[in-house]
């Protein structure tokens, strides 16, 4: 098998030069890669630039994770595209072992057992849940990875590791460059399932990952604003107006959830952006409505209505909302369109 991996940086990247050993070194896959440089400043780039197998490409502005995808992704010469962040170091196998599967019918996706590099025994990521409400988070973290130690379907990829065949891809047209980064994980995810193409999780795969949660006003930003973007094309007609109620009160939660954390200027920033690009969010709504062939009934069945991530803290009267969050899900999931 042909694989490419893309790989971006920007920043310091200190496992930069780490984490392309470790795919240069993948086995049982012919692979090379292609590197984005969105604005690096890590030493490592010029010795990488002359590796054999290696193609750096420097857009004119940081194109962001989404983007800088595309971009690799558009140069790939492997029939599966490997996408593998900075600070991810895959094992050997791993990448050989997500495109078996990947290269399976009926499989849109493979995504690795993601671990926390400095504890390998703990999982960061095992593939990630989809919330009804668009939140997403990483599956699995601080669990033991002897939990996920079974290959299984999972709502979502993680865009630490995963594989896909670039057939596909290009039939999905990859992300969608306006979110620039966060979220695009979840929502090409998403797509998939609509298509009728499955998500797996292949325990196999071990990829160690430098982790490291942060928050700032611009991911605060991103993180919101593209998850009302997935809802607002991702889902059927029907099924935004029998969801109405519940969007609104998950809507309201995370404006009391911003005033109380200092965030409140990046959330209303994003809904200014969705106001200023209705005629984008239209076009593409209209087109992912078109392409999918899997009704929201069924996708319904992938995803969950309690929201538990372990990798921050529970925000205040979370109990209240996941209670009315689920009995809400349980009432329309019959009522939502099957085709």
């Amino acid at each position: 098998m042909r694989v490419t991996a893309i790989m971006l940086a920007y920043g310091p990247e200190p496992w930069l030069a780490d984490a392309v050993d470790a795919v240069l070194a993948s086995t049982g896959v012919e692979v090379d890669l292609v590197l984005v440089d969105n604005g690096t400043t890590s030493p490592a780039l010029g010795e990488i630039k002359g590796r054999p197998g290696v193609r750096v490409l420097r857009p004119a502005e940081n194109t962001g994770y989404a983007g800088g995808c595309q971009l690799g992704a558009a140069e790939a010469t492997g029939e599966y595209l490997a996408f593998v962040n900075s600070d991810a170091i895959v094992s050997p196998t791993a990448l050989a072992a997500l495109a078996a599967v990947a290269a399976e019918p009926g499989v849109g996706a493979a995504t690795g057992s993601i671990r926390l590099a400095d504890t390998p025994e703990l999982i960061n990521s095992a593939g990630n849940p989809l919330h009804f409400a668009g939140l997403s988070w990483a599956g699995g973290n601080g669990e033991p990875a002897s939990r996920y130690a079974t290959r299984r379907q999972v709502p979502s990829v993680s865009g630490c590791c995963f594989v896909v065949r670039r057939e596909v891809w290009q039939r999905l047209g990859g992300f969608a460059p306006e979110y620039f980064a966060y979220h695009e994980d979840a929502e090409l995810s998403l797509r998939m399932w609509q298509q009728g193409l499955a998500v797996e999780y292949v325990p196999e795969a071990v990829v160690l990952h430098h982790y490291a949660f942060s928050r700032n006003d611009l991911k605060y930003y991103l993180v919101e604003r593209n998850r009302l973007i997935t809802l607002l094309t991702g889902y059927q007609a029907r099924t935004l107006l029998l969801l109405a109620p519940v969007l609104a009160l998950t809507e309201a939660a995370m404006v009391a959830a911003a005033l109380a954390g200092g965030w409140l200027r990046p959330k209303l920033r994003g809904w200014g952006w969705l106001w200023r690009h209705r005629s984008w969010l239209r076009a593409r709504r209209h087109l992912l409505q078109a392409a999918r062939t899997v009704g929201d009934r069924q996708v319904a069945e992938l995803m969950t209505a309690r929201f538990d991530p372990t990798n921050v803290a529970a925000p205040p009267g979370i109990g209240v909302y996941n209670l009315v969050a689920g009995g809400y899900w349980r009432l329309v999931r019959p009522l939502l369109p099957s085709r």
